[in-house]
């Protein structure tokens, strides 16, 4: 049974985000209706925070699949600054939506996380089942631990109540309405604005944090919404063919990544080079490198039919041409 073909309403949580709003624009295109059977309420009019506030929406509204894109994001700067912030409040949002999606009869739960959750010095590429399987990196470890309770209470549900969840793990994610707050943002984000700033006033040099050493897998936004409507289209398929841990027992999370793979110092002067910066590139190893190495295995969504499409050129030409048009 295919909900996306038969007027389902869908909520979701996040809509405003740069995920949220990516899904929210290829459902748009697909025919769904804004207030009608696409559900995307604001912030400043339902705070997923609060318990009452989202029984009362769930009572009105009853969506027929949630996708859980709402969180409180941010990159190494954030997560190192705000740890409180950054496991509390997404434990917060995560547990009421998951708790009044199952008690509101809600048909499909799609929970999106991050791939921050597996080990720091996972073995590579990482496959699903080496959750758990080692220490967090340091800097983002109470996002991850938020991430990874909302994936595990998915998989309670499903266990104890047959409540039909999933949850995919991305990797790096960029692309339009991303943030670029310096103090907040991720590398992606962080080093266009910097380079596209320092093109357009001129300066003689640009500063990147770490070495430039760490290698990272990027996914273009657009290509990640593609993979969430192919799941929820194909969703007894792939709940069929999930992937399984040594013991043989059924995970119920899927790894979402491309073949995109760079150090951050050639991500650096690849940015340089689209955007024609002639300028110098300087490292400040005073700041922390985070994760050495994070390329996820993704065979399990590649057998079933997606592969990213967006190759790693094109999303960062896109994203800039968005950059500079929401600045202007």
């Amino acid at each position: 049974m295919n909900l996306l073909k038969e007027n389902s309403k869908i909520y979701i949580a996040g809509s405003t985000g740069m995920v949220g709003s990516s899904i929210c624009r290829l459902l748009l295109k697909k025919g769904f209706i804004l207030n009608n059977n696409l559900l995307t309420p604001s912030r400043k009019d339902l705070d997923l925070r609060n318990n009452d506030q989202l029984h009362n929406w769930f009572s009105i509204n009853y969506p027929d699949i949630v996708i859980i894109s709402a969180a409180r994001v941010g990159g190494i700067l954030a997560n190192k600054t705000y740890p409180v912030d950054f496991l509390l409040e997404n434990l917060k949002i995560q547990n009421n939506l998951i708790e009044k999606s199952y008690e509101f009869g809600v048909k499909k739960l799609l929970f999106l996380g991050s791939s921050c959750i597996y080990p720091k010095l996972s073995e590579q590429p990482i496959k699903e089942k080496y959750l758990l399987k080692g220490s967090l990196e340091d800097t983002n470890q109470w996002y991850a631990i938020a991430k990874i309770a909302g994936l595990k209470l998915c998989e309670a549900y499903k266990k104890q109540y047959s409540f039909n969840t999933l949850s995919l793990m991305p990797t790096n994610l960029y692309g339009p309405n991303d943030n670029y707050d310096l103090n907040s943002s991720h590398v992606m984000a962080a080093l266009l604005r910097k380079f596209i700033e320092a093109k357009l006033s001129n300066k003689k040099n640009v500063t990147c944090w770490g070495t430039g050493k760490p290698l990272r897998e990027f996914l273009y936004v657009d290509d990640f919404a593609e993979a969430c409507l192919f799941i929820l289209s194909n969703w007894e398929k792939i709940n069929n063919n999930l992937p399984k841990d040594e013991n043989g027992n059924i995970l119920n999370w899927l790894n979402i990544g491309s073949d995109f793979e760079i150090s951050i110092n050639d991500l650096a002067n690849k940015i340089g080079s689209i955007i024609n910066y002639r300028g110098e590139i300087n490292w400040d190893k005073t700041k922390p490198d985070g994760t050495p190495r994070k390329k996820l295995n993704t065979d399990t969504m590649n057998n079933l039919g997606w592969v990213a499409q967006t190759d790693l050129d094109k999303g960062i030409r896109k994203t800039i041409e968005s950059f500079k048009l929401n600045k202007n």
